[in-house]
């Protein structure tokens, strides 16, 4: 049955009501823009916090959101224990925390990364959990009723999981890409069963782990009616039909471990190609097979981005490059408008509202910049630890999970 995928996309593309939804990764819209108006600017640990609440565990997920309910996973530090939790928004309480998985031997784990990298993804009566190979779950967001579970599906991450499942028409898609396998997987939401599974490409013409790894989300774009899962890897990117996963394009470059989300802006996908010099490709979707030589409209190869996913408004890009530099590019021409240091560094991804961006580092400084073609910093704050995971906008506040803590970040009277 579909009807849950097409739910999703029914009520997370129309405009909502208080912003009650930022049910994925990068927020309704796939992008980091929230439609919630009057977020604070201005805050600090004695000012603007409505709540703070301690979470337990050693995770970089980010926070996803449905009405009332704000949903998380953790995991000891060990990586033996993989938990969740469930939040009220209004008052921070921690309502539900289960322990869901218990990993006898865990995989290695890179000191940067985290055992609950991966963000969740929610519909209107379910969450669903992912810690990479570990384990994937669908709970019941009322009864937290565990529907199903998957533990089967192999991947050694090498470095550690971070792709988040996404929700299309009725399938949960997610990828896995690792040392010994790399593939897409989408599976039934109500059953967990396996729909398709494809393979990558295997001849990467080297035995470097990191060099076939990946821990990019994918997305969903609509190229002239038709529907393709743009879905990027290591030395690659590929679009495939989702209800298939037959491949339709692909273009080839050198860089590995992409982590930023891509975007589909006016005809044109921006994705940045990962670690190694990573570059930021603007792509044409409209071809087939292999598109590299032809379908590639502009690429910038300077100062671009690893981790921390692009935003995009008003035709301009902005980007913030993990050692703290914002950027503003044109999109239609890759053309640099403005850059500005912020300092720090940075993998959480920037979030837009209202005419700004918002950009968490990792060392708890937030910035707040105005968007248009000159460079302008609204106000610098700060909190006590800082931010791996990408913060959420729902109910006209701000959800930041820094590494010890969640916040609700609003102005008093909202």
């Amino acid at each position: 049955m579909r009807f849950l995928g097409l739910m999703i996309i029914t009520m997370t593309s129309c405009s909502l009501s208080a912003g009650d939804l930022w049910p994925e990764f990068r927020g309704p819209h796939a992008n980091g823009h929230a439609d919630d108006q009057g977020l604070p600017v201005q805050w600090s640990e004695a000012e603007n916090i409505v709540w703070k609440t301690a979470i337990p565990g050693r995770a970089w997920s980010s926070p996803v959101i449905w009405d009332d309910q704000i949903w998380l996973t953790t995991a000891s530090g060990d990586g033996h224990e993989l938990s969740y939790l469930m939040v009220n928004t209004t008052t921070g309480e921690i309502m539900h925390d289960e322990l869901l998985f218990h990993v006898t031997i865990p995989q290695e784990n890179y000191e940067f990364n985290s055992h609950a990298s991966p963000t969740p993804v929610l519909d209107d009566q379910h969450a669903y959990l992912c810690w990479g190979s570990a384990g994937m779950a669908c709970i019941d967001r009322q009864t937290f009723d565990v529907l199903w579970s998957r533990r089967d599906l192999e991947c050694d991450h090498y470095r550690g999981s971070g792709s988040s499942p996404i929700l299309y028409d009725g399938l949960l898609i997610c990828h896995y890409d690792g040392f010994d396998y790399q593939y897409v997987i989408a599976l039934d939401p109500q059953t967990g069963d396996t729909v398709w599974k494809t393979p990558r490409p295997t001849n990467f013409g080297t035995t470097n782990g990191d060099q076939k790894k990946a821990y990019g989300t994918p997305i969903i774009i609509d190229v002239q009616g038709q529907q393709q899962l743009f879905s990027p890897s290591a030395k690659g990117a590929f679009a495939y039909d989702p209800h298939t996963g037959d491949e339709i394009w692909r273009i080839r470059f050198d860089q590995h471990s992409i982590a930023c989300r891509p975007l589909y802006e006016n005809g044109l996908l921006f994705v940045s190609t990962g670690f190694g010099q990573a570059e930021l490709l603007a792509i044409d979707p409209t071809g087939h097979g292999d598109v590299t030589d032809t379908h590639i409209r502009w690429r910038k190869t300077k100062g671009m981005p690893s981790k921390p996913s692009p935003l995009y408004v008003d035709g301009l890009l902005y980007l913030i490059h993990d050692q703290g530099v914002a950027l503003c590019l044109d999109a239609a021409t890759g053309e640099e408008i403005w850059k500005q240091r912020l300092g720090g560094n940075y993998s959480s991804s920037p979030v837009y509202a209202e005419g700004r961006i918002y950009a968490f580092s990792e060392e708890g400084d937030a910035t707040v910049l105005a968007t248009g073609r000159e460079a302008k910093v609204l106000a610098q704050n700060k909190l006590d630890a800082g931010c791996l995971a990408s913060p959420a906008i729902a109910d006209g506040a701000l959800f930041v999970r820094t590494r010890t803590h969640l916040y609700r970040i609003d102005e008093p009277g909202n």
